[in-house]
């Protein structure tokens, strides 16, 4: 089972956190300003006394837009004032206009995406407006689901053209509040919360509620932890000699002999993995 202070870290950030994204900032404000035209993007151009030459055009993949006149124009990167100001220099000192007023809008914002995907409430790809970082996009997909395990995964590609991976710790960004974990995101990143995974442990003989306990991935219990979940010793219980029963990678069975009373008098439980057997055998003294 999770830690009480992990649950409950989980439900403040879908909670308060969705209220944060409630706030954020709109298309008008200074966040959107700060967006830069990309590849993809839908814009619509006004011309101010020459609406005839008003344009609706996608920038290319090469960062470039086609208008009347000027031809192609590289609007890659820059802001839509950056743009406007460009587009009146252009419109100029090509003396095609006199005193060019020119409006620059984001109708489609396609090339500054990142997407979340998994334990999260409301999956999808998202805009980056301004400086964007993983707590952030958390608020804004509305926060994690009960079922998150303890990992973030980014899948980043970098310049030339690989990807990298980075891993965050859900415990680092939460619950100790690590700025470090708390990444910026850059256009293209993939954020997939790890979704956590009921998996089953075994746990027979002299135990008073022998059976298959199932536990979460990513919080397999001790070997003392699960015979206390399968009730605890009974009376005849052998704790010198508990057997775990182990499959490994290559399909080997491996076999642990523990001696419970060396754990309880200090010595480190033993770690229990997916698909152990703990068998605790009767002792005949």
């Amino acid at each position: 089972m999770r830690t009480t202070t992990r649950a409950i870290a989980i439900l403040m950030l879908g909670c308060v956190l969705t209220a944060g994204a409630q706030t954020a900032a709109p298309a008008g404000s200074q966040a959107a300003n700060e967006y830069k035209i990309g590849p993809k993007d839908l814009l619509d151009i006004r011309f101010y006394g020459q609406e005839k030459l008003n344009a609706l055009v996608r920038v290319s993949e090469q960062g470039t837009i086609t208008l009347t006149w000027i031809n192609e124009v590289e609007v890659n990167g820059l802001t839509t004032s950056q743009c406007e100001k460009k587009l009146v220099t252009l419109y100029r000192e090509g003396k095609y206009l006199v005193d060019p007023q020119i409006s620059v809008f984001i109708k489609e914002m396609r090339s500054n995406r990142v997407s979340i995907v998994g334990a999260i409430q409301k999956p999808a790809a998202y805009e980056l407006l301004g400086r964007q970082t993983l707590l952030g996009l958390i608020a804004e997909a509305g926060g994690l689901t009960k079922d998150a395990a303890k990992e973030i995964v980014i899948l980043r590609t970098v310049a030339d053209g690989s990807s990298i991976r980075l891993n965050v710790s859900i415990d680092e960004l939460m619950t100790q509040a690590d700025p470090k974990a708390n990444i910026v995101l850059e256009p293209g990143d993939i954020v997939n919360v790890q979704i956590d995974k009921v998996v089953q442990i075994y746990v027979f003989g002299q135990v008073k509620n022998p059976s298959a306990l199932n536990v979460l991935r990513s919080n397999i219990p001790t070997l003392m932890q699960a015979i206390a979940q399968a009730g605890g010793f009974t009376e005849r219980a052998k704790k010198s000699s508990v057997l775990v029963r182990r499959r490994d990678a290559s399909g080997k069975d491996k076999e642990f002999r523990i001696n419970v009373k060396d754990i309880l008098d200090g010595k480190p439980d033993f770690q229990l993995l997916e698909g152990d057997t703990v068998f605790v055998e009767e002792t005949w003294i």
